[in-house]
C-alpha cells in the first residue's frame, strides 16, 4: 500500500516504458515485508520515469526535492547523468558510465553494478580464467561494463570487435588511464571469423536480435562452426529468450548465458544497496521468467 510515507526508487530512461526493472523490484520489496512483521516493514515503491535527455538536470534536481531514495539509469542517461553527481565509484569511473545512484550527505552517488551483474553467472564455473580468451562483439557502453568485468576476472586476453575504426580506437583510448589493468586489442568485423576459433567467452554486447528484429544475430551462422565445443556464449540480450545467437551457440555443444541472469543481478546489486540489506535474487529472476512465460 502506497502512502505519504512511502519511500521512493525508480528507473531513469528515455523510453522506458519497456524496462522490467519495476516487475522485480518491487516483487522483492514484497518478499521482503513477507518475511518481516509488521512494526519492520520496508516501505518502498520502484517507479519507471521516462526522462528525455533535455530534462535530466531538472529531473535529478526534483528528485532531490521530492525525497527519491535512489534510483537505476537506462540509456541514454548512463555517462550524461556523471557531472550531476557529487561522488563517483571507482569501477564507475573506470567503465565510464553509473546505472546506479543513491543518497548521501552531499547529494547523489553513482556507482555501475552492470560488473556485478555481468560477473555473477560466469562465476559460477570454476575456470582458471587467466589462460581464457575473451571475444567481444561491440564497442559501445554495454561492452564497456564486459571489458571492466573481463580485466577483473583476469583474461589472458580480451578482443573487441566493431564496424567503425575510428570508434574502434577511440574505445581503446579510453582505456589507457583507467585504474583497471585493461589492456584489449581492437579488430574489425572481418577478423570476427578467425577470432572466433580462440574464443573462450563470446560476448555479444550489441542490439542485433533483440525483439521486435528477433530473426537476426550478429554472427554469421558459418562462423559458429569454428566456435569451439564447451566455450561460454553470453548474449546481454534478454528478449526474446533464447536469441537467434544463443540458439546457434547451443546447437553446437557451446555454454550459453543470456541477459536475464545480469539484469536480474545487477538489479540485486543495486537494491542491496539502497535498502542496506540482503535481497531475495531467486524472488527477483522468477517474477522476470514468469513474466517472460519462461520455464525451468
Amino acid at each position: 500500500m502506497i502512502t505519504g510515507k512511502t519511500k521512493l526508487l525508480g528507473v531513469i530512461g528515455y523510453p522506458v516504458e519497456h524496462s522490467l526493472s519495476p516487475l522485480m523490484h518491487n516483487a522483492a520489496i514484497k518478499a521482503i515485508n513477507n518475511q518481516k512483521n509488521q512494526q519492520n516493514l520496508i516501505d518502498y515503491v520502484y517507479l519507471p520515469f521516462p526522462i528525455k535527455p533535455e530534462d535530466l538536470t531538472t529531473a535529478i534536481a526534483g528528485f532531490s526535492a521530492i525525497g527519491v531514495q535512489g534510483f537505476s539509469i537506462t540509456i541514454p542517461h548512463k555517462q550524461a547523468i556523471i557531472p550531476l553527481l557529487s561522488e563517483v565509484s571507482d569501477i564507475a569511473e573506470a567503465v565510464g558510465a553509473v546505472n546506479t545512484v543513491y543518497k548521501i550527505d552531499k547529494g547523489w552517488a553513482g556507482t555501475n553494478t552492470d560488473v556485478t551483474g555481468f560477473l555473477a553467472p560466469l562465476k559460477t564455473y570454476n575456470w582458471d580464467w587467466h589462460q581464457k580468451v575473451a571475444v567481444i562483439l561491440g564497442n559501445g557502453g554495454a561492452a564497456r561494463a564486459v571489458v571492466a568485468g573481463c580485466a577483473e576476472l583476469g583474461l589472458a586476453e580480451i578482443h573487441v570487435v566493431g564496424r567503425s575504426e575510428d570508434k574502434l580506437r577511440a574505445f581503446q583510448q579510453s582505456w589507457l588511464n583507467s585504474p583497471l589493468p585493461v589492456n584489449i586489442t581492437i579488430h574489425k568485423w572481418d577478423n570476427l571469423s578467425s577470432l572466433i576459433t580462440k574464443a573462450d567467452l563470446l560476448v555479444n554486447t550489441t542490439p542485433v536480435g533483440m525483439y521486435p528484429n528477433i530473426q537476426e544475430y550478429p554472427v554469421d551462422e558459418a562462423m559458429f562452426d569454428n566456435l569451439s565445443r564447451g566455450a561460454i556464449v553470453y548474449d546481454l540480450i534478454y528478449i526474446p529468450n533464447p536469441t537467434k545467437f544463443i540458439q546457434q551457440a547451443q546447437e553446437r555443444g557451446a555454454i550459453a548465458i543470456d541477459g536475464l541472469e545480469m539484469l536480474v543481478q545487477q538489479g540485486a546489486a543495486a537494491l542491496e544497496l539502497w535498502l542496506k540489506e540482503s535481497v531475495p535474487v531467486d524472488v527477483m529472476r522468477r517474477s522476470l521468467r514468469e513474466h517472460l512465460g519462461l520455464t525451468d
